[in-house]
């Protein structure tokens, strides 16, 4: 029989090292699809080559990102409202990933000059799944260690992603993706399985290649990682858990530091969101880089991601989750001013002019490696900001309310998650300048910040 958890952690930790290890390969499986699908190869093709207009197409990207938000938003906290009472989480994972693994087959359809419409159904859905899954997933996590160990496990479960998201995009760069204009990798090989890149078949087949991993990969969470028991059959755990849901958001007037945490992430969030999102899009339209210039600075920030996450599980551990998220959420800060102060021939804007020739080869420009320094600064803290924000709500709540204040935290991330991505899109359409939309980040994650250093940790601490 499991051993009883306390959370002092002078107890052995309640599941088994298999457990431990197949929960965190939920990460595993689920980061490729937000590596080499949304963020570094099919969401910058879906904008400079599935359409003859790259600004109307990222609008249309920031559009289904701000579709998928709000339905997150809307949703999430009722489903883990919902779990805590019907109790397994593992059936809730089990039913979104079959609706992920079949939109992101539905992406290899996405061939240049077709309706875009198709594309942007199948990645809400996919979108939207992979959320609710998350929500199900970090639910399960306190139940597995000790109170004090949730920051390294979180940030170490984070940085697995990163390794497995960059072995696929690895994979995709060297092996699949080519130059269209001479069809060979950057290895000098022939596309594997004949992908013709003047198609962008070299950037659909990301979306199977993503749903065969995470088919693969959630398997050893399925048999290993313990599961809370049946709780209520499912029409009564709907009643219940839409009542449970109210009875918590009445509660947070009384729980303030959880509420004021909640907030402050819900701003965070929406500029770390937006960075993800739009970040690969952006350096694509400003330097018109194709799938091997994107494939390699995703590359880049991931390796970087991965330390990061390292890093940060020994500081979480150290000195606490809050300071973690606050040193985050500066150097994505200081991050986003390099990106959108860095143009052809100039950065810092242009206190730090740069020499504008091209030497021809990847990231020829000056103006490129500067983008790529500053993005290794967001390779640094994207992961720690959401592995430690995860890890600091965990360390906030108590086990039997782990479901409904995850489906809460999913909410906080994405309640308005769509203002970051719907602000990017008016202002990039007013004023004809994506520079002027990235910009925008800028509010969200200094706002978040500025409420966090005044949040109690834990947030459930007076």
């Amino acid at each position: 029989m499991l051993n009883r958890i306390d959370w002092t952690g002078t107890q052995p930790p309640k599941a088994t090292e298999k457990g431990i290890w197949g929960w965190m390969f939920f990460d595993w499986a689920a980061q490729p699809f937000f590596t080499v699908v949304t963020t570094f190869i099919f969401g910058p093709y879906f904008v400079s080559r599935l359409t003859d207009d790259p600004v109307s197409a990222q609008t249309t990207w920031s559009n289904m990102a701000t579709i998928s938000s709000v339905i997150i938003a809307l949703l999430s906290p009722v489903l883990g409202s919902i779990a805590d009472q019907s109790g397994a989480r593992k059936p809730w994972i089990g039913f979104f990933a079959i609706i992920k693994i079949a939109s992101l087959f539905g992406l290899w359809f996405a061939a240049p000059g077709s309706p875009v419409l198709y594309p942007v159904i199948f990645m809400i859905l996919a979108s939207i799944s992979a959320e609710f899954s998350i929500v199900f997933n970090d639910s399960m996590m306190p139940r597995l260690v000790a109170k004090h160990e949730v920051g390294k496990l979180s940030n170490t479960a984070w940085g697995l992603g990163y390794l497995g998201g960059i072995i696929v995009l690895i994979a995709v760069v060297t092996l699949l993706a080519a130059s269209p204009e001479s069809g060979k990798t950057v290895l000098g090989l022939d596309p594997l399985f004949g992908l013709d890149p003047k198609t962008g078949q070299d950037a659909r087949i990301t979306g199977p290649i993503s749903a065969v991993w995470y088919l693969i990969f959630i398997l050893p969470m399925f048999f290993f990682t313990p599961d809370v028991g049946r709780g209520l059959p499912f029409g009564t755990a709907i009643r219940a858990g839409l009542r449970e849901l109210r009875n918590t958001l009445g509660e947070l007037k009384e729980r303030r530091g959880i509420l004021k945490f909640l907030i402050a992430r819900m701003i965070y969030q929406d500029g770390v969101n937006g960075l993800l999102i739009l970040g690969g899009v952006f350096a694509a339209g400003m330097f018109g880089w194709a799938t091997i210039e994107i494939g390699l600075y995703g590359i880049i920030l991931n390796v970087i991601a991965i330390f990061g996450c390292l890093i940060a599980g020994r500081i979480d551990r150290g000195v606490g989750s809050k300071v973690t998220v606050v040193i985050s959420l500066t150097t994505l800060l200081l991050a986003t001013v390099g990106i959108i102060s860095t143009g052809p021939g100039y950065t810092l804007f242009g206190l730090m002019p740069l020499p504008t020739g091209d030497s021809g080869g990847l990231f020829g420009t000056a103006a490129e490696k500067a983008y790529i320094l500053y993005g290794l600064l967001v390779g640094l803290a994207f992961g720690p900001v959401q592995a430690s924000s995860r890890s600091y709500l965990a360390r906030s709540v108590s086990l039997e309310e782990a479901g409904r204040y995850f489906g809460i935290y999913a909410l906080s991330g994405r309640a308005t998650s769509f203002m970051a991505t719907l602000l990017f899109s008016l202002v990039t359409y007013l004023s004809g300048s994506p520079r002027l939309g990235m910009a925008t980040l800028i509010l969200f994650l200094a706002g978040g910040l500025l409420l966090l250093i005044r949040t109690p940790y834990p947030a459930d601490h007076a």
